[in-house]
């Protein structure tokens, strides 16, 4: 059994991660901004040094997951200032006390770290091409990766490196700054107009194939590593968009089609065959499956469509 902390806890990975590893026995702790009633939870910004340092007076941790982090490329560009204190300034708090502390860290990267590579988005891209990160989120995603290699090799602390490919699924509630998973099927319930990029083609996650992989780590975590955590579902966005309308009864009326959007990441096809082999990384629910549930999960929670 170890004892873990997850930052970001009431997030759409991190609270069915949470989950997750109870279940599998482990010491679980988590924090993040709101305040709640769950048990072994504080609330705690990680970009206040003193509240975060408090928390680990507190308690001893053999792994911190920090999920914690301003989502979302839009939300960045409103919102700059909270996305750079939580992202840069949090991750710089965590890796301070892991300094002090030894603890080992899973670092939430993000796939657009991989910016305008036009390619097979493999992990060691980064290390031997030039990369563009094309908006201020996935520029801070970058800077936290660069944090955790020079904390690594000045200190010698212990971090694995997890990229996430748009995950999406039960749990994630929407704000317009959500995935576009979320954004369409939310939009379509309620009739609210949205855009469907033409030129862009994701690969996207469902949500209990990405936490079962991240949980997995705990019982095999190498020091150094970084994986992709992946489906296999790659896609254009406007199938998606099709399917979801599709599967609720309705038509494109409220939809609008760009042909292109600037300053985002085109396409994101990757191999995650780094996470299959180490971490039992599966795909055990497809595209087409995970928006049922999502939309059954979405019409439970706000009673529409």
């Amino acid at each position: 059994m170890s004892r873990i902390l997850i930052t970001g806890s009431l997030g759409a990975v991190g609270l069915p991660l949470w989950r997750c590893l109870q279940d599998r026995g482990h010491d679980v702790h988590g924090c993040d901004l709101r305040q709640s009633d769950l048990s072994n939870y504080d609330r705690c910004d990680v970009a206040d040094y003193r509240l975060l340092a408090s928390l680990f007076d507190e308690h001893e941790f053999d792994i911190v997951y920090h999920a914690a982090a301003e989502f979302g490329r839009n939300n960045g560009e409103r919102h700059y200032e909270a996305l750079w204190r939580t992202n840069a300034i949090g991750t710089k708090n965590i890796l301070r006390l892991q300094e002090e502390r030894r603890f080992r860290l899973v670092v939430f990267s993000s796939s657009e770290v991989y910016g305008d590579w036009p390619h097979i988005m493999t992990e060691e891209v980064l290390d031997e091409h030039p990369i563009k990160q094309m908006n201020d989120y996935a520029i801070t995603k970058w800077v936290n990766e660069l944090q955790v290699l020079n904390s690594a090799a000045r200190f010698g602390t212990e971090t694995v490196r997890v990229r996430l490919f748009n995950t999406y699924g039960p749990g994630e509630y929407y704000t317009p700054f959500r995935s576009v998973i979320c954004v369409f099927i939310y939009s379509a319930l309620h009739g609210i107009p949205y855009s469907v990029y033409l030129g862009h083609h994701r690969t996207s996650t469902y949500v209990d194939d990405a936490v079962r992989t991240l949980a997995n780590i705990t019982d095999n975590f190498v020091p150094g590593a970084v994986y992709n955590i992946a489906g296999d579902a790659y896609h254009d966005i406007k199938s998606v968009s099709d399917l979801i309308l599709e599967k609720l009864g309705k038509d494109d009326r409220l939809v609008t089609y760009v042909p292109f959007e600037e300053h985002n990441t085109k396409d994101k096809r990757t191999d995650a065959a780094r996470a299959r082999a180490d971490l039992r990384h599966e795909v055990t629910v497809g595209l087409e499956e995970g928006l049922e549930r999502t939309i059954a999960w979405q019409r439970a929670t706000y009673g529409a469509g």
